[in-house]
């Protein structure tokens, strides 16, 4: 009696979880997801722009190198965003999107917020330019020798 009433619980478990996943949209991330991903995201890029290393790695466009170096010290928001992934889709998926989907789309994802920042700005001087007659004045003050 005790073993069929397991079997059934372990059935009925099987199937909640089975439905679950089959809710997924496909192409469409879960409203779950999106915060833990921004904060991952988030992490990988405060930690490249802390690390010279991995500036080295963004400022020639390696985005997937520079998180790489860094990438440890993300670890919880990843479990974070991993563990969520196995509470909706089922165990063992996190790990899985973490490594494909999630990757695949990072590159993007820092350029488009460390892009800007490494861009190299002309920097003004607070300083009025010379006036050219100025210049002129000033090297007919020291005779030629």
């Amino acid at each position: 009696m005790k073993t069929g009433l397991l079997g059934a619980f372990v059935v009925l478990i099987g199937l909640g979880v089975g439905a679950q996943a089959a809710t997924r949209t496909p192409g469409r991330p879960h409203p779950v997801m999106t915060p833990l991903e921004t904060a991952a995201t988030a992490c990988f890029a405060e930690t490249i722009l802390a690390n010279p290393a991995a500036m080295k790695h963004a400022r020639a466009g390696r985005w997937y190198e520079a998180a790489g170096v860094t990438g440890f010290l993300c670890r919880p928001e990843v479990d974070a965003m991993v563990q969520a992934h196995d509470a909706l889709h089922g165990r063992g998926t996190g790990v899985r999107y973490f490594r494909t989907a999630y990757t695949r789309h990072l590159g993007e994802q820092l350029a488009g917020r460390l892009q800007p920042i490494l861009m190299r700005h002309d920097v003004a001087s607070a300083e009025p330019a010379a006036d050219k007659a100025e210049v002129e004045a000033a090297g007919s003050d020291h005779p030629a020798e």
